[in-house]
């Protein structure tokens, strides 16, 4: 194995920025739009993202940059401006800050596609803190020590998760209620821990909730899952962190326990691969026989660029690991400043998709995470004169929805699934 210094972790916030040598060289402009988009939407980095993956000759057209870094148009011109006018009031208190602040995220749609309203399951005729239960299998675990990430991406949907408003978030809670949950609820094959990211716990923590679902009772849980961006903001997480070897031993346990572990890495940008230690925390991944699976957002600014996605998927395979979704950026926080027309995210994914062998052809996409399921861009086509969309669902709300195609109007325009409307009938089939 390559030996590595083992680094200390940094972080900058909003807070601190002014410490970082490269913020200070930014003009006086940027540095101030920061802070006030930082009012409104999470900002951290790290010094592995600042040192090792922004090209600072290259900013701010950098893609980890835009990926990192607040941008004045993350808010919309109205929203930048009544931040900024608060700020720059004499003597304005904080919670009159925090007040406007507060008010402008309630206007970013911060719990999309019915989150809070359609996803959280009742016991005992109450809500189980933590957890969000969409589809049959799969039940989605939000360990409240891990509701924070190594750096924060701009485009992030679960931003709210950072944020003080404490009826945004989504955790458990010291009950640990998702447990007895999962024991009446046999038909959950896979667990998802996700966040913020799981991999900003302790080992230690960790265990505690994943050692039980190897024990008697949660034998129906076949699968478990961890959402994370860590191989790509903190790659000694699995390297020379202290408790790395204990991390790589918790996956070991869930493989002796004849139970899949998956590591559902989030890579934007194939730049997030070009670092050494990035390849030695894959291969130590491996070594325990968990797989790693890959997805991300299509995003403007950042990785909208087929050429990318071709190479980006072909070196995923070529470490290991299996290409699985390509997203559509979904209608929440700067969706505005993010968002692709679906018509020209398929043709990204169209051009990418097939310049690649049959191992990366592994990506669906462009996949929509929407209210109903998970609807997959099939493609265009023309029928009776009129061109249209093909959609299907890989994953439906009702499972008898899964792979049930649908046709759409084109509309070049559409960014998700809610713009398009039916081809040949009055409403889609799983409108209510």
């Amino acid at each position: 194995m390559v030996n590595f210094n083992a680094p200390k972790l940094k972080l900058y916030s909003a807070n601190n920025i002014d410490s970082l040598t490269q913020f200070k060289q930014l003009p006086a402009e940027d540095q101030n739009a920061l802070k006030i988009v930082a009012q409104v939407l999470p900002f951290r980095v790290n010094n592995y993202v600042v040192e090792n993956l922004i090209d600072w000759n290259n900013v701010p057209n950098d893609p980890i940059f835009q990926l990192t870094f607040m941008q004045k148009n993350l808010l919309k011109p109205d929203q930048f401006s009544s931040m900024a006018a608060a700020m720059n009031k004499d003597f304005m208190p904080t919670s009159d800050i925090q007040a406007v602040a507060s008010r402008i995220r309630l206007d970013l749609n911060p719990h999309p596609d019915g989150q809070l309203s359609s996803n959280v399951p009742l016991m005992d005729c109450e809500p189980v803190p933590g957890i969000q239960h969409k589809y049959k299998e799969t039940v989605l675990i939000f360990p409240k020590q891990g509701q924070q990430c190594h750096a924060y991406c701009t485009y992030c949907f679960r931003w709210p998760q950072f944020m003080p408003d404490a009826d945004l978030k989504f955790a458990t809670d010291e009950s640990k209620k998702f447990q007895k949950y999962l024991l009446e609820h046999k038909e959950v094959t896979d667990v998802l821990i996700t966040g913020g990211d799981p991999m900003t716990m302790s080992a230690a923590i960790l265990a505690t909730y994943i050692d039980p679902l190897l024990g008697p009772g949660f034998e129906h849980i076949q699968n478990i899952r961890i959402g994370t961006k860590s191989l790509s903001y903190w790659p000694y997480k699995f390297v020379t962190d202290h408790d790395a070897d204990q991390t790589l031993a918790i996956f070991e346990r869930v493989t002796n326990a004849n139970k899949h572990m998956a590591i559902m890495a989030h890579f934007t940008h194939i730049k997030e691969l070009e670092p050494e230690i990035v390849k030695v925390a894959i291969d130590r991944i491996r070594g325990t026989g968990a797989q790693i699976r890959t997805q991300s957002p299509l995003i403007k600014n950042i990785n909208d660029d087929a050429k990318m996605w071709e190479n980006m998927w072909n070196k995923h395979v070529r470490l290991g690991m299996i290409p699985y979704y390509m997203f559509i950026e979904r209608e929440t926080g700067a969706n505005h400043y993010f968002k692709i027309p679906l018509a020209r995210a398929f043709e990204i994914y169209h051009q990418a998709i097939q310049n690649v062998s049959g191992l990366a052809r592994t990506a669906r996409g462009p996949v929509m995470s929407s209210h109903p399921g998970k609807v997959s861009i099939e493609g265009t086509a023309t029928i009776n004169g009129q061109k249209v969309f093909i959609l299907n669902f890989l994953q439906g709300r009702k499972s008898e929805w899964t792979k049930t195609p649908f046709i759409a109007k084109f509309d070049e325009n559409a960014t998700w699934v809610t713009d398009l409307k039916p081809a040949f009938d009055t409403k889609f089939f799983f409108q209510p």
